[in-house]
């Protein structure tokens, strides 16, 4: 076992809810050696990335994690621009309608004002996703917003059973032809089934509640860090829960950059239907 210093824990509280998005300084340097640094795998090599990568992207999100994702994917060089509007639409809409309708409204609003961007020119591509955790009784859940609200929420989670999450994707592109509406835009959304574990403890909950990870998270939880604790198991797509599907995406990705003659076609058939 090497000989590597360890820290004391922090005594401090924690942060507050709205500082918890941002990132910690890097801990103190060990006297030990570094490991090597693995080398990281080569991007996708499929027509519709390859023609992106030197083309301008935007992610209508402030998501680091759906940064992440997208760069796993092979689109590392992504423009933030965080759509501005406030998500506030009625949590009368079913879950479906309500993940959907606020993903194209963020890639809409996005897009028409990055179209119109002189000085950056158009972008290629536009994403937006936006993700909801649904509790077993139906309720929408999005971010927590007290330290009181995050600890109800996850002991709901805990309490209810199985929960479902939502994530919906809007992918925008511009056309060179002048059909109307001047864009191709393609929208899905997942599901995933996850299920905490029974036996997590009001303490463990309040523990997780004081690191702050679940605090910027729909749910108040993340599924790729600590939070993953609390999960006992899912039933679908692990990086649905995360916040961005790549195998979906990248199917979306694909039919906005195809050929516009591809694209009419399927447009034609839309029409029919």
């Amino acid at each position: 076992m090497s000989d590597n210093k360890y820290t004391l824990a922090p005594t401090e509280p924690p942060p507050a809810y709205e500082d918890a998005s941002q990132k910690s300084p890097p801990p103190p340097t060990g006297t030990s050696p570094k490991p090597p640094t693995l080398r990281a795998p080569l991007p996708l090599s499929l027509p519709s990335l390859n023609a992106l990568r030197n083309q301008r992207v935007i992610l209508a999100s402030a998501s680091p994690r759906r940064k992440t994702l997208l760069a796993q994917l092979g689109l590392p060089n992504v423009t933030i621009s965080p759509c501005p509007l406030p998500e506030n639409l009625p949590k009368t809409l079913s879950p479906f309608e309500y993940v959907l309708q606020t993903a194209l409204q963020k890639c809409m609003n996005v897009y028409k004002t990055e179209i119109n961007n002189t000085s950056a020119g158009e972008p290629a591509l536009v994403l937006a996703a936006d993700t909801i955790v649904v509790s077993h009784s139906g309720d929408i859940l999005e971010k927590p917003r007290s330290e009181k609200e995050h600890i109800g929420m996850l002991k709901t989670l805990r309490d209810e059973g199985d929960h479902r999450v939502f994530t919906a994707v809007a992918v925008m592109a511009p056309l060179e032809s002048a059909r109307d509406p001047g864009y191709a835009l393609e929208t899905v959304v997942e599901e995933t089934i996850v299920r905490f574990d029974s036996a997590v403890t009001d303490d463990l909950i309040l523990a997780y509640v004081k690191t702050r990870e679940g605090a910027d998270k729909a749910g108040g939880y993340g599924i790729q860090g600590i939070g993953a604790i609390l999960v006992e198991r899912i039933e679908g797509a692990f990086d649905n829960v995360v916040g961005l599907p790549l195998r979906a995406t990248l199917k979306l990705i694909e039919k906005v950059t195809a050929p516009e003659e591809d694209i009419e076609e399927a447009f034609a058939e839309e029409e029919e239907e």
